[in-house]
């Protein structure tokens, strides 16, 4: 909360609210009777509260009180409030052009009141957790609950903590004969904290969230699943078995699932959609054992969905990166009978065999580590980000010998009982709360879907950052992080907590959006900012499609400059 002796500004964190009160006197009289008051009042030196402060961030100086200069330019007064329910604790203000003249002034009730002479200044307010945010230099502080989307405010976060913060755990679990599930776990010592589950996309697995396990795990109970079919939840043996006839026809590594019949166990089997959402719902109830905040990537963002629209009482929040709004392309037999029956093969072992062949051609062109280098490449926009574990990570997944099989049986499942619009109309009826994160420069799952998804729930807060890519959680976790805890916080206040960038109140968001840049730290003494706005509730689909149509534009005519 800021309070200026003239022009009053009242932001509250509990409620989301900013207001601006304009008194009639003038700056000269306000800070006068202030300082006055001040003098009789107050003494000339910090509590041992706020001298400890001072000494920890280097930014403060307690000797003497800023309002005993009545006359001095600039005069600045910040107020801190401190709530044990909901207000965040904010640990480091900071004014004014000089940094010697940096003061904080105490006040009996808990409060450091600021001044009228906030021109020419930068307010910064951080505090130890994840909130925080910054008033842009050569800004009036009048003028905050007007602005949208000026680049000049910026926004300080943390960086990631170090590996250790926060300890991995793997474990695995048999959920199907054969089929056992890979998952990892942290921060399982919160045990009153809500627990937070993430599902990955196509073709990697929980090691893709190992930054969010490692930070969030601070302060939540955090999984990461592998589906099965996937990472380290491949089949542990053979789905098919291979007469004596074509056994010496084989190579001596042969493909697993590349048989003449299926085993028992792998009867029907498919790593389908509603597999996937089955398998959430074994994590859900009998390892994790209470509802979740389920976060998930491209295809995991499609589960994740899906397993809420089918399951509403086993989710809290629902937050969606980059999700692919689209799987499986062939016809669900349940829904769709008649049309399904057009197609001979549906996914299940073994396969038949034209796509034996199909797949060992494919299959030897994308598990290539050039190919594999070059499509994380076009996924994340920072070419900077280092990915060489993830790369590994894939490449290993790839030698599998039940690797190629199950990416043939992904590729032709068929889609889901539900459609990701039609699980998105079901979550809206059983009032799912839904967060949107999207990476602006995703190449294959741009921000128009999730703008298409803002327009059918208009009230779900939408994220997009740049520069980010398909995986904004990976490429720019920092931000994701932020955002994840802020949202969280959310709901678990009822509401009153604010969202992330909601300092202008709930009212303006509704009515625009808001953008903001974001800093945070990033190596040794490096620091990487990224551009991040929130779209509010009347913020129109074909507005966003216009957006983009200008961008494009605007890129192109750049292109033709160069």
């Amino acid at each position: 909360m800021v309070l200026g002796c003239c022009n009053f500004l009242v932001h509250t964190r509990n409620f989301g609210i900013l207001w601006k009160i304009n008194k009639p006197q003038t700056k000269t009289r306000c800070c006068r009777e202030v300082s006055q008051a001040s003098k009789q009042k107050q003494p000339n030196s910090l509590p041992s509260s706020h001298t400890h402060l001072s000494q920890r961030h280097g930014l403060i100086s307690p000797k003497t009180s800023p309002l005993d200069e009545p006359n001095s330019k600039g005069l600045i007064c910040v107020m801190e409030i401190i709530s044990q329910n909901f207000l965040p604790h904010c640990s480091v203000v900071t004014w004014g052009s000089k940094p010697d003249k940096n003061r904080l002034v105490p006040n009996r009730s808990n409060i450091l009141v600021s001044s009228c002479g906030l021109r020419k200044s930068r307010l910064v307010v951080r505090n130890g957790t994840s909130d925080g945010y910054v008033v842009g230099e050569n800004d009036d502080l009048g003028s905050i609950s007007t602005r949208r989307g000026d680049s000049k405010s910026k926004v300080l976060i943390p960086g990631l903590p170090e590996e250790a913060a926060a300890q991995i755990t793997p474990s695995h679990c048999e959920w199907k004969p054969n089929l056992t599930v890979h998952y990892e776990k942290s921060g399982c010592g919160n045990v009153e904290a809500p627990a937070v589950l993430f599902l990955p996309g196509f073709g990697v697995g929980s090691f893709h969230y190992e930054k969010q396990l490692t930070d969030l795990g601070r302060d939540y109970r955090v999984w990461a699943v592998d589906f099965v079919g996937q990472g380290l939840s491949l089949p542990t043996q053979d789905p098919t078995t291979i007469s004596k006839e074509t056994s010496g026809l084989q190579n001596s590594e042969p493909f697993w699932g590349f048989g003449d019949e299926a085993e028992p166990w792998a009867d029907q089997l498919v790593y389908s959609l509603d597999l996937w959402r089955d398998q959430v719902q074994y994590i859900v109830q009998e390892v994790i054992g209470e509802p979740v905040y389920i976060a998930g990537n491209s295809l995991g963002g499609y589960v994740a969905l899906y397993f809420a629209a089918t399951h509403p009482h086993l989710v809290k929040g629902v937050t969606l990166l980059n999700a692919t709004p689209f799987w499986g392309f062939f016809p669900n037999p349940v829904k769709s009978p008649k049309l399904a029956r057009l197609f001979p093969w549906s996914g299940t072992f073994p396969l038949p065999p034209r796509v034996k062949k199909l797949t060992e051609l494919v299959w030897q062109k994308i598990s290539d580590p050039e190919s594999i280098a070059e499509i994380l490449k076009q996924v994340y926009k920072d070419h900077s980000t280092d990915v060489d574990k993830v790369f590994s990570r894939i490449v290993e997944i790839t030698q599998h010998p039940a690797a190629a099989a199950s990416f043939a049986s992904i590729m032709f499942a068929p889609g889901g009982l539900l459609s990701f619009s039609e699980a998105l109309s079901r979550c809206k009826k059983n009032s799912v709360p839904i967060c949107l994160m999207y990476g602006k420069e995703d190449p294959w799952v741009g921000p128009i879907w999730g703008k298409k998804i803002k327009k059918e729930i208009p009230n779900a807060p939408y994220y997009e950052i740049s520069p980010a890519g398909h995986c904004p959680h990976d490429e720019v976790p920092e931000v994701v992080n932020y955002l994840m805890r802020g949202w969280i916080k959310h709901l678990e206040s009822g509401g009153f907590e604010a969202l992330p960038l909601m300092e202008d109140g709930e009212e303006a968001w509704e009515k625009s959006s808001i953008g903001r840049e974001i800093e945070f730290p990033r190596g040794d003494g490096w620091k990487k900012s990224v551009k991040l706005w929130l779209y509010g509730s009347k913020y129109t689909f074909w507005r966003g499609v216009g957006e983009a149509f200008r961008a494009s534009l605007v890129r192109a005519f750049r292109g033709k400059s160069a």
